[in-house]
């Protein structure tokens, strides 16, 4: 079946395999996409980070592609490939010239069955999965956010870090990892986009040739552990070697297909610094929480967060304290200028936010890699529509709807608060 909307297609194969196809013929480019419905969403306690380190096995050879074999040719072709493992996907890219668009099809048909999982491979990858994880846990907002995360969450899997808990990685084995990978790597549980300069009908006859034979898998189990209420603020001290304090704050907040999500998000915009799906945010000096907290010296940074999500997840605002300021001061100040939002929101600032997220928006999508993500991101929280219809979307709301959704969402009762104390000073906080 197909299903048109502006200029991508949608199609389904007879095996499961949902493609996108968008045609953009600006330069002679295609980028590739391959995202498997599975993050750490779905793991379970003892084999947490166990996508991740799949993610990193695919790029250990099959037998008609041995390892090494294929960063020489898309290095020869001009290209470049790489994954992401997050929360709710893993996901395989190649973004090459257009006249070796087959080769990005072949690779991703040839490894969604044909990865070998070696076991010398895996035992040499445990090494380096394992000094991944030792490489964040040297910085100290990596510990702060998986403290917080952890107390956020005491059911819902978002609990674990993706790269997963030290014991796992170190205990973990090669049919753990094969087994996962047998388990949701196939065509019915995959999302396949290409973006740029090709003809939909003969790119999507290509693509039959090479994924219609592969077979589809029994539906992976799904995830049935929804998060229960949360029935009061949760804190959590974090007292490590570091040379500042930071403070974390992390609300409830709402699943991509809620309507709140984007209420949500333009009063992150105001607040911490307008950001948009593809982009790396803008300056925040006009935001409320900087010049509340770094114009008054109390802070040198602070940034906030919201990301789509299949299932409700979290708004992170993180902080970090100036020299010679107490977490305690910052926390007062943050505190009185959360309680004053709401009231105080005008619609200047709403206008401004949304306007700057519009222009953000067309600034990161407008490569052919970023579009062709954010169309497979999309389809797997709901529908690529999701990204066709952002800005729409965004410039729908309101001023009222902004003060709803704070007075809902940015409550003490539904936040999880996390202080950074360097260990040197952990006495005098």
């Amino acid at each position: 079946m197909s299903q048109k909307n502006n200029a991508v297609t949608r199609h389904v194969l007879e095996n499961g395999l949902t493609v996108l196809l968008k045609e953009v013929h600006t330069a002679p480019l295609i980028s590739w996409w391959v995202l498997y419905r599975v993050g750490s969403r779905n793991e379970h306690t003892g084999q947490t980070g166990v996508s991740h380190w799949v993610e990193h096995m695919m790029f250990k050879g099959t037998e008609k592609y041995p390892a090494g074999v294929l960063d020489r040719l898309i290095e020869r072709h001009g290209g470049l490939w790489n994954a992401q493992t997050s929360f709710d996907y893993t996901a395989y890219f190649e973004t090459l010239p257009a006249e070796h668009a087959h080769l990005a099809l072949e690779i991703e048909a040839d490894r969604m069955t044909g990865a070998l999982f070696l076991p010398e491979e895996v035992e040499s990858e445990r090494t380096v999965i394992i000094s991944e994880r030792q490489g964040s846990e040297n910085s100290p907002t990596f510990w702060l956010s998986e403290e917080v995360r952890a107390a956020a969450f005491r059911v819902h899997p978002y609990h674990h870090a993706i790269l997963g808990d030290m014991v796992d990685l170190r205990h973990m084995t090669r049919d753990d990892l094969y087994n996962h990978y047998r388990t949701y790597y196939a065509p019915n549980n995959a999302i396949a986009v290409a973006v740029g300069d090709f003809e939909s009908a003969q790119m999507l006859a290509e693509i039959e040739a090479l994924y219609g034979a592969i077979p589809s898998a029994p539906p992976p189990p799904p995830v049935t552990r929804e998060e229960p209420p949360q029935y009061g603020e949760r804190t959590v001290r974090v007292e490590r070697e570091g040379n500042a304090h930071y403070i974390y704050v992390a609300y409830r907040a709402p699943r991509a297909t809620d309507p709140d999500w984007f209420k949500l998000a333009v009063a992150d915009s105001v607040l911490a610094g307008a950001s948009a799906p593809g982009s790396n945010g803008v300056g925040n000096r006009t935001s409320r929480l900087y010049r509340a907290l770094v114009e008054t010296e109390l802070a040198t940074s602070v940034g906030g967060g919201l990301y789509p999500s299949i299932d409700p997840y979290l708004y992170g605002i993180l902080i970090t304290v100036r020299d010679g300021r107490t977490p305690q001061e910052v926390q007062s100040a943050f505190d009185a200028e959360i309680e004053r939002f709401a009231e105080s929101l005008t619609q200047a600032e709403v206008d401004k936010a949304k306007k700057q997220a519009r222009a953000l928006f067309a600034y990161g999508t407008e490569n052919a890699t970023n579009q062709a993500f954010w169309l497979a991101f999309t389809e797997n929280v709901q529908s690529y529509r999701w990204y066709e219809e952002y800005v729409e979307r965004l410039q729908a709301v309101t001023l009222d709807d902004v003060r709803k959704a704070a007075r809902r969402y940015l409550r003490r009762s539904q936040r999880t608060v996390g202080w950074f104390i360097p260990t040197s000073e952990g006495g005098q906080a």
